[in-house]
This record gives structure tokens, sequence and C-alpha cells, in this order.
């Protein structure tokens, strides 16, 4: 039995009499009462401020329908990572609808005890869970979001990205929205027809009236719902969206037009009114075409820089990450990222979980154990066995975490600041263009006030820069230049200092010439200090391995101590390589060294005799132009004088510097205001890299994958360096152009709109068409300067 009681949490007719009452309201099941009182008793209940009737109803859930999720082959692919505490997912809530369902989505741990953290993407409709899965389950977490309202869209496929359904309902309005104006149109023939009609139109006003009016609810109350709630919600928040006064415009027109027809003392605009709207859906439909062909965000993370070691066949390869299967054997060393869920095949291993967790406490891993992707191997090198496809978006995910920690986006301010006074001056003069307009007539009036709100419109402002940035982020990945965030890129435009590491950024490791000096090494001390060497990623051990390349030994107790030097057992022998200072000798030899020594006997030392890196000359003197210089180096001073004659005596030149001495220099410059942009190798440059205004992780591998840096940069890319600045400014040039380009646009259209020459219809076209043609601007400019790596690189070749 149907009642007319509406329900207080879902807003849908309470279908039973009586209704379940709670707290003195409706609702019109219990699993609506249940969602009620869950935000009552966590005194969550302004969730019913932000938007009437918020919740989604869940009538007749079956609770017993998610028990195949406790099965662990299945639990295998929807779970992200799993640690002694918590456990991360990721799901798809296709009813994700409005801001109040992603401000309940996010109170989660509010709700329920078990879910640690809740984050919601909101335009790809999912959350990201952290639970605690001794007090909960997978099953449980996704029966509190059906509980909710929210019940999960799970798709078990291997496909890395799964094709959710298309959303058609914006063709729906446009298809209901163009019936009813093409028929609005037709019964409003009369009013456009000479005198001679004027009899037979007087008879058939009022009727033709009253249906305008029917058709034109379905268009008000569907066809324009998006606008009008956008609006609603806006003004609720007490902000002003570009929504307001495109709503304000649409039911001005509908109550001026009902108010004429009821009272029969004119004809209304209804056929203005269908038109409006249908141009407006057209152009929406349009612009996310436009929008979807030209998007970069999701786009991008297939430049994402990651190889791996594979080993097959007991020799090694680097592949990229692409290439990944499930069934490699893959070669980690030390401080490198698991790349994939895999299975440890070595004894034991300790994995960093801090890129995932936050924790910074290392998780001791025994073999046959998992491993999750994302972890960073903290115990030399080991070898695991890939048993899930690998997720670069999860990877990508991750790095991005921190991305909004930068607080340099003034353009972004900018953007934000003009928007919002923008929207407010056009309602101004809006109204009091109306209020002119209204001595000549009402329909005038209305036409110009409804013209204003449409044709001006900020849409444009507020693309430029993700438009501009995101394309930006794609062509520079295309040349080795990997971005961690766009908005890196407006603050590379503004830095002011440079500073370089010198082994791995200056130097080209893998062509130094190495000699030893010292006690003479027998074989089995030679394949000890190759088996340790060849545990680091730091580019002086990996040029000894490379160097040695001899057959692996198992070790022990490995260490690593940044900017030190490494320490492990072999065959019961303690084998430590690393500076002077770490085996406790003085430094008399003026070279690049690794010092070696056996059970406590210094052996003696391996000398590097570097290679600078070809066109480097070139490209210091093009920076050093514009920029202040420094080289901030770990190493002796004993190439002073050749990097002298590169960076010429401006340039401060700091050797013998440990990680924490390369922190503080960096944040001294900062403290005297300067942008500072630091050149590192990623391992002991991880601390500047991090404070750095850029920091930017030089790597002849990719498979240095270093969270701590705002960009990965391929080694052989050092000499474009220069003109990556210089495009990080023409990006910049090209935003602050499109803002002219919208303003003009926007001055123009006011022009038009305030003089009474532009229709409703024509505004309409025109508002999608201005947000087109800046993407399209951005997009093909920030191509065309990109054009200039291209001919870079065939002047290379």
């Amino acid at each position: 039995m149907k009642t007319d009681t509406i329900c207080f949490h879902c807003g849908e007719e309470c279908e039973q009499s009586p209704p379940v009452i709670y707290d003195q309201k409706s609702f019109c099941c219990n699993g609506c009462q249940v969602v009620y009182s869950l935000l009552h008793e966590n005194n969550l209940c302004n969730y019913y401020d932000i938007e009437k009737t918020p919740g989604i109803s869940f009538k007749k859930k079956n609770s017993t329908r998610y028990e195949y999720l406790n099965d662990p082959l299945i639990q295998k692919q929807l779970i992200q990572f799993k640690d002694s505490i918590s456990t991360h997912t990721t799901l798809h809530l296709p009813q994700i609808h409005c801001h109040s369902c992603l401000w309940l989505l996010e109170k989660l741990p509010s709700l329920y005890p078990s879910i640690l953290s809740s984050r919601v993407n909101y335009l790809k409709k999912e959350v990201s869970i952290r639970f605690d899965h001794k007090t909960s389950s997978l099953t449980e977490v996704v029966e509190q979001l059906s509980q909710l309202g929210y019940e999960p869209k799970i798709t078990l496929s291997d496909k890395e990205k799964t094709t959710l359904s298309r959303n058609y309902a914006l063709y729906y309005k446009l298809g209901i929205t163009g019936f009813c104006f093409g028929n609005m149109m037709l019964l409003s023939f009369p009013e456009y027809l000479s005198d001679n009609f004027r009899e037979m139109e007087q008879s058939f006003s009022f009727f033709f009236g009253i249906l305008n009016l029917l058709l034109a609810l379905p268009v008000l109350l569907y066809g324009a719902i998006d606008y009008l709630k956008s609006g609603i919600l806006s003004i609720k928040h007490h902000s002003i969206n570009i929504d307001v006064p495109i709503s304000l415009g649409i039911v001005s027109i509908f109550l001026v037009s009902s108010y004429e027809i009821l009272s029969a003392t004119g004809s209304g605009y209804f056929d203005s009114l269908g038109g409006l709207i249908f141009f407006l859906l057209l152009g929406k439909i349009f612009q996310q075409s436009t929008f979807d062909h030209l998007s970069f965000e999701r786009d991008y993370t297939s430049y994402f820089p990651i190889a791996v070691t594979r080993i097959n066949n007991s020799t090694e390869e680097n592949i990229p990450f692409h290439k990944i299967k499930v069934g490699d054997h893959l070669q980690i060393h030390h401080d490198e990222i698991i790349p994939a869920d895999s299975t440890l095949l070595s004894p034991l291993s300790s994995i960093d979980y801090s890129f995932v967790t936050g924790e910074s406490k290392p998780e001791k891993i025994i073999e046959g154990q998992t491993i999750y992707a994302g972890g960073k191997q903290k115990n030399g090198s080991i070898t695991v066995l890939v048993s899930k496809k690998p997720s670069q978006s999860y990877l990508t995910q991750l790095w991005n975490q921190e991305s909004d920690l930068t607080d340099e986006k003034s353009l972004e301010k900018l953007s934000n600041l003009v928007s919002k006074y923008f929207t407010i001056l056009i309602l101004l003069i809006a109204t009091i263009a109306g209020i002119y307009w209204l001595q000549e007539s009402i329909e005038k009036s209305l036409h110009v006030f409804t013209a204003i709100l449409i044709i001006a419109c900020p849409c444009a402002l507020a693309l430029s820069i993700p438009f501009t940035m995101g394309n930006a982020t794609r062509i520079l990945g295309k040349h080795h230049f990997y971005v961690k965030h766009p908005n890196i890129i407006d603050v590379l435009g503004h830095i002011t200092h440079i500073i370089f590491d010198k082994t791995g950024t200056l130097t080209e490791v893998n062509k130094s010439t190495i000699l030893y000096k010292g006690i003479d090494l027998n074989d089995k001390e030679k394949q000890s200090i190759y088996s340790l060497s060849k545990q680091s990623n730091h580019p002086l051990s990996q040029s000894l391995s490379r160097f040695l390349s001899l057959n692996l030994l198992d070790i022990n107790d490995y260490q690593e101590i940044h900017g030190r030097g490494l320490t492990g057992v072999i065959d019961n022998q303690q084998i430590k390589i690393g500076s002077a200072a770490f085996l406790n000798q003085e430094t008399h030899e003026n070279q690049t060294a690794i010092h070696v020594s056996i059970n406590q006997e210094y052996k003696g030392f391996f000398s590097f005799s570097n290679s600078y890196r070809k066109g480097l000359d070139q490209t210091i003197n093009t920076l050093k132009k514009r920029f202040q210089l420094s080289v901030v180096s770990g190493d002796s001073n004993a190439e002073k004088q050749q990097l002298r004659s590169i960076f010429g005596m401006d340039t401060a030149l700091m050797f013998k510097q440990n990680p924490f001495d390369k922190l503080q220099y960096v944040q001294n410059l900062q403290n005297k205001g300067e942008k500072v942009l630091m050149l590192g190798d990623g391992l002991n440059d991880a601390g500047a890299l991090k404070y750095s205004n850029v920091g930017i992780a030089i790597t002849d591998e990719l498979s240095n994958f270093t969270p701590s840096s705002d960009i990965i940069m391929g080694a052989a890319k050092l000499t474009f360096l220069p003109l990556f600045i210089r495009y990080a400014k023409q990006c910049r040039t090209i935003i602050l152009f499109s803002f002219t380009l919208s303003f003009c646009y926007n001055i123009i259209g006011l022009y038009f709109g305030i003089t009474g020459s532009l229709s409703p219809f024509v505004a309409a076209i025109l508002m999608p068409a201005s947000s087109i043609s800046v993407m399209l601007f951005t997009t093909i400019a920030t191509t065309v300067y990109g054009w200039k790596f291209d001919k870079k690189e065939s002047q290379k070749l």
C-alpha cells in the first residue's frame, strides 16, 4: 500500500504503511533508517544540510550475496596491499553523483571504526579504502558500503583497466529536450506570422501556450536539472559557481513565461527556453567529447619511467614496465621499488612500505611470502616471482600522493580568484542591463538578462591550466622528462638557482676508467666485492660491479649507509666498501674512489676517472646566462679544476658533502629567497631533492624510481635541460594568453548582450564554443612548442 510520505534519507515514497519511524522522521525501509541512525549517533547529520534527501535507496539488499569475497583467489585480485595491520582496496561506486556522496564516503572512518581511511576519486567514481583486517574483512567493507546505498561494482578481470559502461544520461536529456524544443517551436509558429493570421493567433494563443507550458516542464525538471542542482548546491555552500547565473536565466524565463501564459497577458518564451537548454546540452556533449579526446591526465602514465631487471635463463635483461608478465623472475636491487605483487624467492627481505602506508619501519619478509607493489627493497638484492599483473596506474597514484604539498600554484590561485569574482560581476551586470531594458519591454529585458548570464562564462579560465599542463606533461614524458604533477611545470618556470650533484649527474659512470691500487686481491675476494657492490643502485657501485663482472655470492647482514658505503658478511668474512672516512682511512689521494676492507683489514681502493656527459659544456654555458649555478658533491675535490673550467669562476663548487650538508645548502638558499632546482641521482640526494622547490632525479637506468623527486629525467636528456625550463615558462605564457583570449571573448560577448544584439539561442551556442576554443588553443600551442624537442633530437642524430 503506497503512502504520500517521503523517506527522509533517500527521498523515495514510503511504500509500506505505516512507514519506519525513527527520531520523529519517516523512512521507506530499515536500511535508510540504519544509515540515518549511524549518522545521528556520530554527530554527522549535517550530511542532510548539504542536500535534501541526498541518500540512495537500498531496499531489498541481500547481505549474503558478498560471501564470494571471502575466497582468497578473489581477494587477491581486489586487494592492492596488505601488511600486518591494514588492507588497501579500491572499489568502483557508480552511485556517486554529488558532493554529498563524496562527503559521506570520506566520513566512513567515523561511521565504522574498522575503516582507517577513505579517499574518493570523484571523477572516476572510486573510493580507496584502508581497513583493519583484524576487526573487519573485505566482505564486511563491501556490505557496509551497500548498507549506505553505495553498492560497489565488482568486475573480476585480468585486465588492468575495466571498461565501465558509458553514461548515456546526457544523451537522453538532449533527446527529450530536443523533442520538446521542436514541438514548442511548432506551437509558437503563429507568433511569427504576419498580421493576416493575427485573428487565428488570438484564438489559439492560450491553448498553444498551455501546451508549451506542459512541454517546458520536462525540459526544466529533466533537461536542466543538473544546472539547477549545481546552482542550488553552490548557494547552500555560500559560494557562486558558473551554474548559478545559468540557473537564474533558466528559472527567469520559465517563471515569466508561465505568468504570461496563465494570466493571458502574453505567449511566453518557452521556445527560447527549450532552445537555450537544448544548445547548452549539445554544447556540453561536444565539450565533453573534446575533453575526452584531448584529456591527458589519465594517459600520461603510459610514459611513466619504470624499467625492471628480468632474469631470463640466468641472464639479466632490462625490460620496460609494461612487458612484465605473471611468472617472470625479477631482480630487485637495494632501494628499488617493487613494480608488481610478487612472491619472494630469496631467503629474506626487508621491505619499506612507507611509499604506501607512510610508516617508515621496514617489514621483514621471508621466502615464499607476498611482497606488494610499491614497497622499497632495503636489504640488498633479491629475486621475486611476479604473481599479479602490475598496475602502472597504481604506482602513479602512489607517486602522486604528496603532489599537493607544493605551495606554489600561483596560476591556479589566480584562476580561482578571477572565476569567483567574475561570476559575481556578471550577475551584477546582467541585473543592471535587465532593469535598463525594462523600459522598452519585458521580452527585451528578459532576453538581455539571460543572454548576458549565458554568454559570460569563466569556464575557459578553469580549463586553461589543466589542458596546458596536462598536454605539456604528456609531451615532456615522451622525451624522458617525467613530471610528478602538472603543477610542477609552473614551479619549474620560476626557479632562480640550479644545484648539480656530480657523480651520476654530470658524469657518465658507464664510461669511467677504473684502476685498483693496494694489496692484491684473490679471486674469492674480488667475487665478494662484486657481490656486495651489485646490491646497490649507487652509480659508483653499479660501475664497479660492471667492471668486476663475476659470479654472485650469498650475502648476510647487508647494510647500505647513504653517502658512506656498503657492508655485508660473505662466507663469514666482513666486507666493507665505500668512502675513506667510512673505512677510517685518511684521504691522501686526490680522486674519486671506493675503498675496500675485509675482516677489518684495509686492502686498497678502486679509483674512478670520470667521463663527463657529452654536450655538458654547452648546456652549462646556456644555463649560467640565466641562473645561478652550484655543484654540491659527496666526492673529493679531485676534479675541481675540470669542473671550474666547465662552470666558470662564478659557480660555487662544494665537495665531501654528506646528504645532510646537501639538504642544508638547499635550505640556506631558500632562506635567501632563491627558488631552487636540484639535480641528483636520487639516492644520497633524496633529502635535498625532496625539499628543493623542484627536485630532478637523473637516472641512466629507469628502474631508479625515486619517490622523493618531483621529476625523473633520463640522463641522456641532460642537454635538454635549458629547453625543458624554457618550455615550462612558455606554458605559463600560453596560460596567460588563453586568459586574455577568454577575457576578450567575454568582453565582446558582454557588449552584444548588453546592447540587446544577442539572443539566448546564440549565447547558448557560443558559451561551449569558447571553452572548446581555449582547449584547442592550449593543446595546439603546447604541441607546437614541444616540436623543439623533436628538432633537437634530429640534430643529435
